[in-house]
């Protein structure tokens, strides 16, 4: 059998299909192939032994609308470093800009781009270094009816709707956009994230208006505002929360994770849901980096190398409403990333600028898009 792709004697590791074992994957016509011992050959191989072999990582929390808004990253060259095959930009362009954003950043992308469409009109269009302006602080950008209707005209590229809400975002608006991204997403059967903060509003009250599937990213996030109490216990309302059906997102970025949460955290039995790196101008160089650097902090703070796994493909494609972005079983999307757990001693900082050291992180060895060998880190 002839194949365009084989990568062979890797860690298979596939938290949706349930196989976690040494073998070979192959690809072909942009499709997995066989998953097994292969005799066939192929027009590209890799020995990747040694190595964890994965679906393709998808970073749920992102800003890549390059050039069209200042918050924005190059896509493809962040890739090259992370290994993500899967963008979800969420909230870099609003309705009254998105066009630019399929048209000039999306369909020239090798890797792929996903929406969450802001409720906002023009998006996040004022952060950065310089200037910083909360969109929700003025109700007036809130277009609320023309948000559902480009929804609705781009079903295969935007997937929910973004907001921005607490007292740098929103100001005295308090919860009043968060209210306006439910409308919106509600007329075009679509999923919220909701963006929090420091307070106001509370991380309770902002709980209490999420509809089952919607996404509270910066779930992590430090005091004030944090989803734990002073002594460690895990507020009541995140529980009641994660009951109903609510997702809950890290998007590191430069101000939302907290080493002393994230133990408190997964102390308690609450993982996140999503691992994402909130990646932009102004952490892409510390602290967040990238979603690999992400990872190998949850991996430091002793999260089970299958569920950091299971948290940057299986559950985001659900969310995606990609299933075959989920796995790695024949006939799924010919995405995979290829990673080594390194050892050493590595030191990691959060955004409130306190340190860990681990002795593994997560390296890239390469990837796999659309069938392609598109990157390796030699």
């Amino acid at each position: 059998m002839r194949y365009d792709v084989i990568l062979r004697n890797g860690r298979v590791l596939d938290p949706n299909s349930g196989h976690d074992g040494t073998a070979d994957i192959a690809f072909t016509g942009g499709k997995v192939a066989a998953v097994g011992t292969l005799d066939g050959t192929a027009e590209q191989e890799r020995d990747v032994s040694d190595c964890i072999v994965m679906p393709g990582m998808i970073d749920f929390h992102t800003h890549v609308y390059w050039g069209g808004t200042s918050i924005s990253i190059d896509a493809d060259a962040l890739a090259r470093r992370s290994g993500t095959t899967t963008w979800l930009d969420v909230g870099s362009a609003g309705p009254g800009n998105f066009l630019g954003f399929r048209k000039h950043v999306i369909e020239p992308s090798q890797t792929r781009i996903l929406a969450y469409l802001h409720v906002s009109h023009a998006g996040i269009f004022a952060f950065s270094p310089t200037v910083m302006v909360g969109e929700s602080q003025d109700l007036r950008l809130m277009d609320t009816e023309r948000c559902a209707q480009v929804a609705l005209e781009h079903p295969d590229l935007i997937r929910g709707v973004k907001v921005r809400i607490g007292a740098n975002t929103s100001g005295v608006n308090g919860l009043a956009p968060l209210y306006h991204a439910i409308e919106a997403a509600d007329r075009a059967g679509l999923p919220v994230m909701c963006h929090i903060d420091h307070p106001p509003p509370r991380y309770s009250d902002v709980l209490a208006e999420l509809r089952p599937g919607d996404v509270l990213t910066h779930c992590f996030r430090p005091f004030p505002n944090a989803p734990v109490h002073a002594d460690g216990r895990v507020k009541e309302a995140c529980w009641q929360a994660r009951e109903r059906g609510v997702v809950f997102d890290i998007g590191h970025g430069k101000g939302a994770f907290s080493f002393a949460v994230a133990e408190a955290m997964l102390a308690a039995g609450f993982p996140p849901d999503i691992i994402s790196s909130d990646v932009h101008v102004l952490c892409i160089d510390g602290p967040a980096y990238d979603n690999l650097v992400t990872m190998s902090k949850f991996l430091c703070l002793g999260m089970d190398p299958t569920e950091i796994v299971r948290a940057v493909t299986a559950t985001p494609a659900r969310l995606l409403k990609r299933p075959d972005l989920a796995d790695l079983m024949p006939g799924s999307t010919g995405d995979a990333t290829v990673l080594r757990i390194e050892d050493g001693q590595f030191t990691f900082i959060d955004v409130l600028k306190q340190t860990m050291t681990g002795r593994r992180r997560f390296a890239l060895d390469s990837m796999v898009i659309g069938g392609r060998l598109w990157h390796t880190a030699d």
